[in-house]
């Protein structure tokens, strides 16, 4: 293979970690902020090179769309995740009603299947609210959810409040006959409710950037 500059060594060993750390490819903005590039043509412009040169391949169709080759390299099967709307990572807010969640997708959002941990019957939905920021969740982001009726403490969870028919992004906790629904952001209160008000919809499995 061809001889790499100084910056696009640089970006080869950011993807090669940032996909190791993480399971799926960095967005542009993510490279730029990486390896402290000024503008994401110069980012762009140097993945050209990378092309280019054979060490890696870009599907420009594809948010994340990059896949570097050789003994590391193979294809990411791409998949496309039904978005069904949004989910409160603050106060409750209403959704689709829980039981057509399926029915209901207004949109998708192709991604790689590592993304989804090759997960089967994945849905996506849209954060609304800075609850879970401490998770590294923040407004305006894409949560990957599979279907779920039961948890463990402290997973997150996205939950049907069944009294409000909302429902919630929140760390899970079964204290006796209440359930506690504990946000991630320290300057949150926690939402107590009766065990039997709550009705598990999803666990999480990762989240993107909803401006990626």
């Amino acid at each position: 293979m061809k001889e790499l500059s100084g910056k696009q060594a640089q970006i080869l060993e950011f993807l090669r970690q940032f996909i190791d750390d993480k399971d799926y490819p960095p967005s542009i903005r993510d490279i730029q902020e990486g390896c402290d590039i000024s503008s994401t043509s110069v980012v762009d412009y140097n993945l050209r090179k990378l092309e280019e040169k054979g060490y890696i391949r870009r599907d420009r169709e594809v948010s994340r769309g990059i896949e570097i080759l050789g003994a590391r390299g193979r294809r990411p099967r791409i998949i496309e995740v039904p978005v069904l709307g949004s989910i409160a990572a603050g106060q409750p807010i209403p959704v689709p009603t829980s039981d057509r969640w399926a029915a209901d997708a207004d949109d998708t959002v192709a991604v790689t299947e590592d993304m989804v941990r090759g997960r089967q019957n994945v849905f996506a939905l849209r954060v609304k609210g800075t609850s879970m920021i401490e998770d590294l969740i923040d407004d305006g982001d894409i949560v990957f959810l599979e279907p779920a009726r039961s948890c463990i403490d402290g997973d997150r969870v996205a939950v049907w409040l069944k009294d409000r028919g909302e429902v919630t992004l929140k760390r899970f906790y079964q204290e006796g006959n209440r359930v506690r629904l504990q946000p991630a952001n320290s300057t949150m209160q926690p939402i107590y409710t009766d065990a039997e008000n709550v009705e598990i919809q999803g666990k999480f499995i990762s989240s993107i950037r909803g401006s990626d």
